[in-house]
């Protein structure tokens, strides 16, 4: 009797020991990947894009500003009828502002009225579209509004969890946005073969970029008015606040005046239709109780939403509308100069009497071309 304890208290022990040894080496074997999708369920008719034969809602792992692992969420939709051969050519929709609540995020409430007509139209030509909502919208922590590098591999991760979790899907995408989106936009088409290199970029169609930003931010201080901009306000104040997650060193929270603060505190609870009456007719300075501009936080708004000028290895639309009041004319003719400049192949349209959200419907056409031609 004694052996036989002795001997299953042996068994025991080696087993232990064995399980103490292999499930370290199991956990540690497999890293999470970008892209890699950690739920898939079916969207709701009421919050799909019209016209979408399926539509789906995925959370996925991706990359932040500094390159460690993140988790974001997004949707599927598929054109309707038969996949063509190699599966169908894939359009990444970056959206544009809406808010930094999680309430906001599009695969749960679904996109803004005229981004969704928007989306459809690429539906009806036969490509499918994936639509990131970006880190900290409708996931856990906070959305790091207008940071580059954390926007661009949401929507290069998006391409390639929509791959894993949804078949007849081609390899070959473009990414296309407007405003918070167009900036987004750009930093894919920046970043897409580097990073992805498995999957085949073609290139990016971007509208109302917010650009040179890193350039007017900074100048934000007590007394200092909106210029004519229209919703400036809210959009520093997203900025701000996102920066300030990325960077809390910088402690912008101490640069804000009481009301600034309130305004921050709402806007992590609101959309940016409801955002709207609480600021009223709030200028930027009224946000601040001492200057932004100094040199730490001026090179911090550079690192952070300054779009690149150069280093894009594939085509560029950008569509601009004249009578846009929210990224004036004047910072795109920058942008697109810029561009050109250094060597990127840049398609820049403008459209006369259009507004900022307008320049969608305006430029289709002429972006459908642009994307039948590289993406077919």
């Amino acid at each position: 009797m004694e052996r036989t304890r002795i001997h299953a208290l042996t068994v025991l022990l080696v087993t232990l020991a064995v399980a103490w040894v292999a499930v370290p080496a199991a956990v540690g074997a497999a890293p999470a990947a970008p892209g890699e999708v950690l739920s898939k369920q079916e969207m709701p008719a009421a919050v799909a894009v019209p016209g979408a034969a399926r539509a789906y809602r995925l959370t996925y792992r991706t990359t932040d500003h500094f390159g460690a692992p993140a988790v974001s969420s997004g949707a599927v939709y598929l054109p309707p009828g038969t996949a063509p051969a190699g599966g169908w050519p894939v359009i990444s929709y970056a959206h544009g502002t809406i808010g930094v609540a999680d309430a906001c995020a599009p695969s749960v409430v679904g996109l803004y009225e005229p981004e969704s007509q928007y989306v459809a139209r690429w539906l009806a030509r036969g490509y499918a579209v994936v639509a990131t909502d970006y880190i900290g919208l409708g996931t856990d922590g906070p959305l790091p509004y207008l940071d580059g590098l954390a926007a661009a591999y949401s929507v290069i991760d998006m391409v390639r969890a929509s791959r894993s979790a949804v078949g007849d899907l081609a390899p070959r995408w473009l990414v296309a946005g407007l405003s918070q989106g167009g900036h987004a936009a750009m930093f894919a088409a920046h970043e897409a073969t580097r990073y992805a290199p498995e999957l085949d970029y073609r290139g990016a169609v971007a509208l109302g970029v917010p650009s040179n930003l890193e350039q007017i931010f900074p100048l934000a201080g007590p007394g200092i008015p909106n210029f004519g901009v229209a919703g400036l306000t809210v959009f520093l104040l997203y900025t701000v606040m996102g920066l300030g997650e990325v960077r809390p060193d910088l402690n912008l929270d101490g640069y804000l005046s009481p009301r600034g603060r309130d305004l921050a505190a709402k806007a992590e609870q609101v959309c940016t239709v409801d955002l709207r009456p609480s600021i009223g007719n709030a200028s930027v300075g009224d946000l601040f109780s001492r200057s932004l501009n100094n040199t730490q936080v001026r090179r911090a708004f550079a690192d952070y939403l300054a779009v690149p000028t150069a280093g894009y290895d594939r085509p560029v639309f950008l569509g601009q509308g004249l009578s846009d009041l929210v990224v004036p004319f004047p910072l795109n003719v920058k942008l697109a100069a810029d561009l050109a400049l250094r060597g990127a192949r840049v398609d820049f349209r403008t459209y006369p009497g259009t507004d900022h959200v307008g320049t969608l419907a305006a430029s289709f056409d002429d972006s459908a071309r642009f994307v039948d031609r590289i993406l077919r």
